[in-house]
């Protein structure tokens, strides 16, 4: 039997919006997984718990979903007038891979607070009371984010009465702006169309919106596939041929997008793009039991992560509905109800958000200039976290 012994890692688990993952400092894991490749990723790995046929992370500190398999490296910023550097990593469940080709837009809530308490932005940029600008460097997609993050006394308040559908308590409020969210590499539609027609093998022809704005993301008519949009977790998870269905709707949707080259590479590339559903407004109890009525939403949303429906919503895929939603003629937009539009509300599994948006049509292509958003954060424990050094495999 190999023997690898124990090391601790300084870390820290955060709640950012829905979501939560392991925080660490670069300065802080071991030497040789400072830089990116295979020892950095069979520590976080092992950290995680993954790949878990079991799909449970017992020996790990992920929560064997989407939303609590996350890790994210921060550092001083190498960019000028930003303050630190956030890299995201999704991590598979029950596949040893790590995906580092996205954001993740609600631990984003949680990367300004950590900047603060790390000592990443200057103290004379922290007030005593007020709001703390913090300017994030999202190193995977090379863009800004500026996090407004309450301080109180000095310190980042983090308790309050700000409420978030898929968080179970209050706490303080985060706007996070998204700063040009498009993606920087050619167009924010890629096929140069607002809608396109995507051939499925074995499911057919289907209308879809796809946009690099927040995160890629292929959008689909929820009827088109059988579905009304005010569907919850279980009626998609429990449903091996409806998961295999949006996988395969997902991998034509990255080739078309030219995110992949070939069918096969989604495999290796599962955080990125998004598949999701939309649909025109209807009433549903979301999973709290929570009443949601028509006329208290825009438009249904219902996206998948990682191959499995999110029990709310991503925050960069909040930020590819917002876009869509207020460009006319996409299937998010139709499904709203068309016309022009700053913000959107729209309804997911545990209630509802809304998200504003900024988008201008510039020499006949669209740009996205900003995507706002509120969400919370919260320190859910700091210290060390223990794992065999397979850094040394």
């Amino acid at each position: 039997m190999s023997y690898a012994p124990q090391i601790r890692v300084p870390a820290t688990y955060m709640r950012g919006g829905t979501s939560k993952g392991m925080f660490f400092r670069l300065d802080d894991l071991p030497e040789k997984a400072r830089n990116p490749g295979p020892e950095r990723d069979r520590l976080l790995l092992r950290v995680i718990g993954s790949p878990d046929p079991y799909q449970k992370h017992t020996d790990g500190m992920g929560g064997a979903t989407s939303s609590t398999s996350k890790t994210v490296i921060l550092s001083k910023s190498t960019q000028e007038n930003h303050d630190v550097d956030y890299l995201f990593g999704q991590v598979a469940i029950d596949k040893p891979v790590i995906d580092w080709s996205g954001n993740c837009g609600n631990l984003t809530a949680a990367v300004g607070a950590f900047a603060i308490n790390s000592g990443y932005v200057p103290q004379d940029r922290i007030p005593e009371n007020g709001t703390a600008v913090v300017r994030i460097w999202q190193a995977n997609i090379r863009k800004t984010i500026i996090a407004n993050v309450p301080i109180t006394n000095g310190e980042v308040q983090e308790t309050g009465d700000f409420e978030l559908d898929g968080v179970t308590f209050p706490a303080a409020e985060v706007q996070v702006e998204f700063m040009d969210p498009a993606d920087a590499e050619g167009s924010m539609f890629p096929t140069g169309n607002l809608v396109d027609e995507l051939d499925v093998p074995g499911i057919g022809t289907l209308q879809a919106t796809m946009i690099n704005a927040g995160i890629p993301t292929v959008f689909i008519n929820a009827e088109a596939v059988g579905y009304s949009g005010t569907e919850l977790q279980d009626a998609i998870n429990s449903d091996p041929e409806a998961l295999a269905m949006f996988e395969t709707i997902r991998a034509h949707g990255a080739v078309k997008m030219g995110l992949i080259e070939t069918i096969d590479d989604a495999v290796a590339r599962q955080h990125t793009p998004k598949v999701a559903f939309v649909a025109p407004p209807a009433g549903y109890t979301a999973s709290s039991g929570k009443e949601i009525a028509a006329s208290d939403i825009d438009v249904l949303v219902r996206a998948l992560s990682m191959g499995k429906l999110h029990h709310a919503m991503m925050g960069t895929a909040a930020v590819a509905i917002a876009i869509a939603a207020a460009i006319p003629g996409t299937l998010v937009n139709l499904a709203a109800g068309g016309g022009d539009r700053t913000s959107v509300t729209f309804g997911h599994p545990s209630g509802t958000l809304q998200v504003g948006a900024e988008a201008k049509e510039v020499q006949g292509q669209w740009v996205a200039t900003k995507a706002v958003m509120s969400r919370s954060a919260r320190i859910l424990m700091e210290g060390w976290v223990r794992v065999p050094d397979v850094t040394q495999v």
